[in-house]
């Protein structure tokens, strides 16, 4: 009876993250620093809730140039939230393998 390996116990890891995610998410950024929320309804009860000038300054804050027009300043700062948003709520990549026809797997399995 053929004496079972060590090596055949071990398990390979891999340093291949599997959601891609920024260098703040890396050293523990939830991503509500910069807004103070990730819920879209809250930001846009905060957002309503501020007068011109601290709109302006709101806007200021988050990096992007205020404008005069309340409506057009408001719309874009709702615009990079959710932008913001989308980069801590990554999905997780799909790992379906293709529906490979037999001739195909016969081609590809030809260089072993």
């Amino acid at each position: 009876m053929p004496r079972k390996s060590k090596l055949d116990n071990l398990n390979q890891v891999h340093g291949k993250v599997e959601n891609p995610v920024t260098l703040d998410q890396i050293w523990g950024d939830t991503g509500e620093n910069k807004y103070g929320t990730l819920n879209l309804e809250d930001y846009e009860k905060y957002v309503s809730d501020l007068n011109k000038s601290d709109l302006q300054a709101h806007a200021v804050k988050v990096g992007l140039v205020p404008i005069d027009d309340r409506k057009t300043l408001v719309a874009r700062l709702k615009r990079e939230f959710v932008k913001h948003v989308s980069q801590y709520n990554v999905k997780p990549l799909d790992k379906k393998e293709p529906k490979l026809s037999k001739k195909v797997k016969d081609i590809l399995s030809e260089g072993r």
